[in-house]
């Protein structure tokens, strides 16, 4: 089966279990799936139950979409995410995104776990992704051109939505909550980088550092949805600390997902004022 017939197959399969199509999408990356606890309404679906869905094989990535309201607001929340570190092709790890596209997603919220390569930030912090730097040499739009989504090429200019950028913005100044911001780059993963990796991306004007998101970004900017994108910093990055763990990563976003949740339920509710 092709990934057309695949997508339409798991879209038609969602829409027979859903009353309302949401406009807000969010993924939630790693440790990060319970800081929407407060989501009301919600509809519960299993990624093994949907034809067609790849399946997560990272700890902290559970695998569900959940699909719920904040403020009364329609949401789809994709709790967890497909990494290309694990062995799958590009199709698997824009296949969530997509499935948010046919179903009607405009704006998209996408979460990480980050390593800090900024001196200024600190794990637990919070920061806004205001640009990104691909550098795992390769595209996932590489390959034929689907039209159902976008152009042959896409621009990425405002890859990240000033507007959506500055209600988070807004949202965190009335929760009296830090905010950081900073430039994102991707790296193949699954090794962290080396000390010397990383002066590199610091002189390359990197603040953060992770092995997600950008592929995201892309495919939903390809498909002219508007994205925000906020990191969790975990640690901070190889060289400016002893030794790097998942599980390290792990403890620091289940710690942060109270304030995590707080500002993606603010910045819900500034979405139509």
């Amino acid at each position: 089966m092709n990934e057309r017939d695949k997508l339409t197959r798991s879209v038609n399969w969602i829409h027979e279990r859903i009353d309302t199509l949401p406009n807000i999408g969010m993924i939630l990356g790693s440790g990060l799936s319970e800081s929407l606890n407060f989501l009301q309404e919600v509809t519960e679906l299993n990624w093994r139950d949907i034809p067609g869905f790849p399946q997560p094989t990272v700890k902290g990535h559970s695998g569900k979409l959940l699909i719920g309201e904040i403020y009364g607001e329609p949401v789809l929340v994709q709790q967890g995410r497909i990494h290309w570190y694990e062995g799958q092709d590009w199709e698997n790890v824009l296949f969530p995104v997509r499935v948010q596209t046919l179903l009607g997603v405009e704006k998209l919220i996408i979460t990480n776990a980050a390593g800090g390569i900024n001196r200024n930030l600190l794990p637990g912090d919070l920061v806004l992704i205001t640009d990104h730097i691909n550098f795992c040499g390769d595209n996932p739009l590489r390959g034929p051109n689907d039209e159902r989504f976008g152009l042959r090429f896409p621009d990425l200019t405002n890859a990240y939505s000033k507007d959506l950028g500055a209600r988070a913005e807004a949202a965190a100044t009335k929760l009296d909550m830090n905010l950081k911001s900073g430039v994102y780059v991707m790296t193949t993963g699954p090794s962290y980088e080396t000390p010397a990796e990383i002066r590199a991306l610091r002189a390359l004007g990197a603040d953060l550092v992770g092995m997600s998101t950008v592929p995201e970004v892309i495919a939903a900017r390809h498909a002219n949805v508007e994205v925000l994108a906020i990191s969790c910093v975990t640690n901070k990055a190889a060289g400016m600390q002893d030794q790097l763990t998942h599980e390290e990563v792990i403890q620091v976003t289940t710690n942060t997902n109270d304030k995590l949740g707080r500002l993606i339920q603010e910045i819900v509710n500034l979405f139509d004022n």
